[in-house]
């Protein structure tokens, strides 16, 4: 039998998305994290696992040594919702079957690509299980699998998932691995997880099939965040859990207790986090327990960092929909549910100092703390013409309303066995798709861009932003957190680097800004134009007519330039938000 202690591993992370669960860099899921702790517990030395991203082995050939040598190749990825990414690309079915080729050793592949796979990493696909010619394909949880195969000297392993106490161990014992995500420290966010499972049966989604929800321990959760902390960590969200304000209580019910230990303990053995964020919440909780969810949004709100976003899975505002679907929220309802998020953590830093924290001169001027974010969800059973209007109506009265929303997520459905939409697959999507590409570039031009403008107005500052990538002359970045902006800076700066910005014109899901403070005796003619109010010839004038002693000598009589030159120290402002 093989000694554990003298195994070597390779863990390959092509990076997940699932209805509550996100892996895809600047985040690093659970699953390779719970993988390397239940590996080690199972005897085999730290110095002895090695973990790369898809996107190291795609830059570095050399780097797939690893992945031939490793005496066990524990590879972990799929994706069950589609979307579009910046930080990485997930591996494609293609490349995930290349890793097994590679392989000398034995190999086992897991997460949520056990539930199947298309021909490309997109919406409206039929999806079907495969193994991609590995050993062993985890049918339950990976990192049960990975710790029998271990312990078992590689003979095999029963399907099965993982009890409270392993995981307790497992994740606290798996936090060494962030130190080789090559993201790590400075540009990592770690997804946490409070819950697997949900209350209720939506035809399309996957989540329900880890059955019905089972919360781990605020103590739990908090040795977790301590592990990772110690380990460099300063980035985090509570994202894999379908609603957030059910934690801890009986999987629907809010339970404001359990989310102040939660979100305090963290706090406690994290005080210097730059991002606390979440995502799921449940807007029927928020409706049919108002009193409750209110006092948890509030609990959220005092802990979290700016910038936050609960996202609602309304999924369709068509009642026809929403009975063929078995969707638990009405049109209505989130209506009502995102009224109450606006009025209870809608708030910026600063609104308001008898009852929110200040953080620095400009506080006023930052993101509000936690708003809600709206999916929507095309190619369910039932759709048809009028399914399109009835959400922009939708969306139409949310923003007449005066109301904010974080984020308007439109994709069409990815159909997997065991869920209701397997019979009828992407038959939907498909006959909707140009219907659908209309309706997106609608709501993109008469929602998304007006309701970017109310998010963040002229002169919002976006904090430690991100530099990574340049584009027809511009820099682009993002700061940590869910949903991020993608913002988009004049000229080519230097790239892994982090500045505070400030925003001067809005794009669909995209802002420009200029760096904050901005120095008008170094701005560039770019950075100058980029503010509204300034054209070429007050540009020149401000450059030819440098230096300045202070910004009421800038000639800017259109607007307050003080707006984009104001004092943001650094080392005075706060990282606890």
């Amino acid at each position: 039998m093989t000694d554990p202690a003298d195994l070597s591993v390779t863990l390959v992370d092509g990076y997940v998305d699932e209805p509550a669960h996100f892996g895809v860099p600047p985040y690093i899921s659970t699953y390779p994290r719970f993988t390397a702790g239940a590996i080690v517990d199972a005897g085999v030395p730290e110095s002895n696992v090695t973990y790369h991203t898809i996107d190291e082995l795609r830059d570095d050939r050399r780097k797939w040594a690893d992945v031939a040598d490793a005496d066990l190749l524990v590879y972990l990825g799929g994706m069950t919702v589609p979307g579009k990414y910046v930080g990485g690309t997930p591996a494609e079915p293609d490349e995930v079957r290349e890793l097994a080729w590679a392989a000398d050793g034995v190999s086992v592949m897991g997460g949520p690509i056990r539930f199947g796979v298309g021909e490309e990493n997109a919406g409206a696909q039929e999806m079907q299980r495969q193994d991609l010619d590995y050993d062993f394909l985890a049918m339950a949880d990976v990192e049960a699998a990975a710790f029998d195969l271990v312990d078992s000297g590689l003979e095999g392993f029963e399907n099965r998932y993982r009890d409270n106490d392993e995981l307790d161990r497992w994740a606290a014992k798996g936090a060494f691995v962030v130190e080789q995500h090559p993201n790590h420290p400075e540009y990592l966010i770690c997804e946490l997880e409070t819950s697997r499972g949900c209350a209720y049966r939506c035809s399309f989604c996957t989540e329900p099939m880890y059955g019905d929800p089972a919360f781990r321990s605020p103590e739990s959760v908090v040795g977790e965040v301590e592990a990772l902390y110690e380990r460099g960590v300063r980035h985090l969200r509570i994202g894999r859990q379908a609603d957030i304000l059910a934690y801890g209580g009986d999987g629907e019910a809010p339970n404001p207790d359990a989310l102040r230990e939660l979100y305090g303990g963290i706090r406690e053995v994290a005080p210097d986090l730059g991002t606390l964020h979440l995502d799921n919440m449940n807007p029927i909780t928020v409706v049919k327990w108002p009193e409750k969810a209110r006092e948890g949004i509030r609990v959220i709100a005092e802990h979290n960092t700016p910038g936050d976003t609960a996202a609602f899975g309304l999924e369709s505002a068509d009642p026809v929909v929403q009975e063929q679907n078995q969707l638990n929220v009405t049109a209505d309802e989130c209506f009502r549910a995102v009224e109450i998020v606006n009025e209870v953590a809608g708030w910026r830093p600063g609104d308001d100092p008898a009852d929110a924290p200040t953080h620095g001169p400009d506080a006023a001027n930052r993101l509000p703390k936690l708003l809600p974010g709206i999916n929507l969800l095309h190619g369910l059973k039932g759709e048809r013409a009028e399914t399109f209007e009835h959400n922009k109506r939708f969306l139409e009265r949310v923003y007449d309303a005066g109301l904010m929303v974080r984020r308007i997520n439109i994709r069409q459905v990815m159909a997997f066995e065991g869920t209701e939409m397997a019979d009828e697959g992407a038959n939907i999507a498909k006959a909707h798709k140009k219907r659908f590409k209309e309706y997106k570039r609608e709501v993109r031009e008469e929602i998304d861009r007006p309701m970017l403008r109310r998010l963040a107005p002229v002169g919002t500052v976006l904090p430690d932003v991100h530099l990574e990538y340049h584009q027809d002359g511009r820099t682009f970045g993002r700061q940590l957190g869910t949903y991020p902006l993608l913002v988009g800076i004049p000229g080519e700066r230097e790239l892994g680097r982090t500045i505070d910005v400030a925003v001067v014109d809005h794009g669909y899901r995209s802002v420009t800004a200029v760096p904050y403070p901005l120095d008008p005796n170094a701005a560039t003619m770019d950075e100058l134009t980029a503010i509204p109010g300034i054209g070429d010839r007050t540009a020149g004038d401000i450059v030819v007519n440098r230096p300045y002693e202070s910004v009421a000598a800038v000639p800017s009589p259109e607007i307050d330039f003080e707006t984009f030159t104001g004092t943001y120290p650094r080392e005075k402002r706060s990282r606890v938000e």
